[in-house]
């Protein structure tokens, strides 16, 4: 029996897709796109006592901002970044230590036992803490602005490719399935507006993407020869799978419920938020430019905050790097495309700061779920999609139009495309023996502590204090994210706890092979991986001048054939004694005695080669006497 592929029509190749269908499938991601974005402006801004919201007229101009902010970005990560078809978007890592420096501002309360974890009950604002909305953006601005910068330093400095590089399916597989467990809370959140249509939503995705996937859509073609023809050959149904269903809900939303949307159902704060009325205030055409909204404000909260921002969104980009290369059925992204990458993804984040914004940008977890469960991807589709932001963000009344969308859409939305993220995450346990003790506690124990400190944390962060309050603020925000704690612990006892290769998944290409083949494959792929994720062309064709080639630089660059050769032939030498436990980042002391006994045998071949060249030369003085 024969299993389907997870991308088996996935335009990896130089061609790609027709322009009708890039234009669809670029839709698609700016549907899945938009909506993360709105999802994360309502969760934020759900957190604010109605006071702070009595005056706030710029929620389109604040969503715009954005979607300019996350074209650049996107257009920096497919042009000069990993150059995978990455859409750029807010996540929930930068929300959560949003919503911590919120709280510390303007202290809230949150009701125990609301599995949602939405905020119910506020408490009187205290004198000292009592803030405008322009200052809190500001801050959260600043926060933004720092990480930002830390994206950056990551990149630069090589940490980002250094992480990515021992990240092996041990690592990435509690941690994509943290990330898609953890936004359960969200989602419930969005889907109590009406439970009707969010499940809808998913059984039409499910409907599309798994009973029907084999059926095929009519394509319209024009030719000059033929004219006009309509073929049905391709594209699949599977491959709308997202965009189909969301665009026919909303539109029916749309012609059956007229009214303003209730977004007070979030809370009673939300009925500020008169979103229909805002579009229609809201200008066609506004250009965006630094200090609009007002400059960032780097307060000591906001560099807490800012630092954990950066380093929480590095670590959920590389799994996105790591994910969309297994999408596209490609090698794993190497060291100097994953440290480009974060830093395009750190100057997107600097213009978002600039331009007021709330969030960050980083690779889109849901773009990429869309793009596994849709089955096809196209670095042309999100260059389009890249465009279309563009073009948003220079209209908020158009980008008003896409916040009408109804909340219970939303939260379909990320039923859908996280369980994909958990399924995939799962998936990465073929590659390891799932059997072994070692491998069953970093699973278990990991995943556990991801879903339970921030769960403890959420309920009394008073419990952390060190006395320092943006070191109070710094950790607070990290152990909030579970996708941080996962991964640290994950990475930490992966390459920490001994085991084989293959019981670490890390000869899963290589079973069985000999090691002629595996040669021949550790070429092939290296070739590939150059394709891939080569500099542009501009560049390759000029001479880079010496300087690039120096630090920090270095960490950004292809590196040579000579580094490559030798990176192979270390590879081939640990395929040749995979049979021993290994670890990444420490030395078991059986290696250490091996080492030990190898230096001093290297030491007494070295005295026996040099008596036996004394006596060489002896004998040849003698013979010339």
């Amino acid at each position: 029996m024969t299993t389907q592929s997870i991308l088996p029509y996935a335009y990896t190749g130089p061609s790609s897709p027709p322009w009708p269908l890039s234009v669809l499938l670029a839709l698609q991601h700016l549907l899945v796109q938009a909506s993360f974005l709105c999802i994360f402006h309502l969760l934020f801004l759900a957190t604010l006592p109605p006071t702070m919201l009595d005056d706030f007229q710029c929620w389109n101009e604040l969503l715009a901002h954005n979607f300019f902010a996350c074209g650049i970005s996107t257009a920096l990560q497919c042009g000069l970044g990993t150059r995978l078809p990455l859409v750029q978007a807010p996540s929930f890592e930068f929300l959560i230590p949003a919503l911590v420096l919120t709280q510390h501002t303007v202290p809230i309360r949150q009701s125990k036992g609301n599995s949602t974890g939405a905020p119910s009950e506020y408490f009187g604002l205290n004198h000292e803490n009592t803030r405008n909305w322009d200052w809190l953006l500001c801050e959260v601005s600043g926060a933004v602005l720092v990480s930002g910068v830390v994206q950056v330093a990551f990149g630069v400095s090589g940490v980002c490719g250094w992480i990515a590089k021992h990240c092996g399916p041990m690592v990435l597989a509690p941690s994509l399935a943290v990330i898609g467990l953890s936004a359960y809370r969200p989602a419930a959140l969005l889907c109590s507006e009406n439970w009707g249509i969010a499940m809808l939503l998913v059984l039409l995705t499910i409907l599309l993407s798994q009973h029907l996937s084999s059926c095929r859509l009519p394509l319209c073609q024009w030719s000059q020869a033929g004219g006009l023809s309509i073929r049905s050959r391709s594209p699949d149904l599977h491959m709308f799978s997202v965009l189909l269903p969301v665009s026919g809900i909303w539109l029916v939303c749309g012609i059956l419920n007229p009214i303003p949307i209730p977004w007070d159902v979030l809370h009673p704060s939300m009925h500020h938020l008169t979103l229909t009325n805002s579009t229609l205030q809201s200008p066609w055409l506004q250009v965006p430019y630094p200090g609009k909204q007002g400059w960032p404000l780097l307060s000591t909260s906001a560099v807490a905050i800012g630092a954990a921002m950066g380093v929480a969104a590095s670590i959920n980009s590389i799994g996105c790097y790591l994910l969309c290369s297994k999408a596209l059925r490609e090698p794993p992204a190497p060291q100097h495309a994953c440290n480009r990458g974060l830093c395009a993804e750190g100057l997107g984040s600097l213009l978002s700061a600039v331009l007021g914004s709330v969030s960050g940008t980083a690779s889109s977890m849901p773009n990429v779920c869309a793009s596994h469960l849709t089955q096809v991807t196209s670095s042309r589709s999100v260059w389009v999609s890249a465009l279309a932001c563009l073009l948003l963000g220079l209209s908020p009344r158009l980008t008003g139009l896409l916040a009408t969308i109804p909340l219970a859409v939303h939260g379909g939305m990320l039923c859908v495309t996280y369980s994909v993220a958990v399924g995939t995450g799962i998936s990465y346990f073929q590659y390891t023996n799932i059997d072994s003790g070692r491998n069953i506690f970093i699973v278990g124990f990991t995943m556990f502590m991801g879903l339970l400190v921030p769960k403890w944390l959420f309920a009394a962060p008073e419990a952390l204090a060190t006395g320092c309050v943006p070191v109070d603020l710094f950790l607070l925000s990290l152990l909030m994210v579970p996708a941080f704690i996962t991964g640290i612990l994950s990475f930490f006892l992966e390459n920490t706890v001994s085991g084989t290769l293959q019981e670490r998944g890390l000869l899963s290409h290589f079973v069985s092979c000999k090691s002629e083949i595996a040669e021949n494959f550790l070429k092939e792929q290296n070739m590939n991986s150059a394709q891939r994720y080569k500099l542009p062309r501009v560049l390759r064709r000029q001479q880079l001048p010496s300087w690039c080639k120096g630090f920090p630089f270095c960490f950004l660059c292809p590196p040579e054939e000579a580094k490559e050769a030798a990176v192979n032939s270390y590879l081939l030498e640990e395929l040749h004694c995979s049979a021993g436990e290994t670890t990444d980042l420490l030395l078991k002391p059986e290696a250490m005695e091996l080492e030990s006994d190898s230096k001093q045998d290297n030491l007494g071949n070295h005295k026996c080669v040099t008596i036996l060249a004394n006596e060489r030369t002896l004998c040849s003085d003698t013979s010339i006497i």
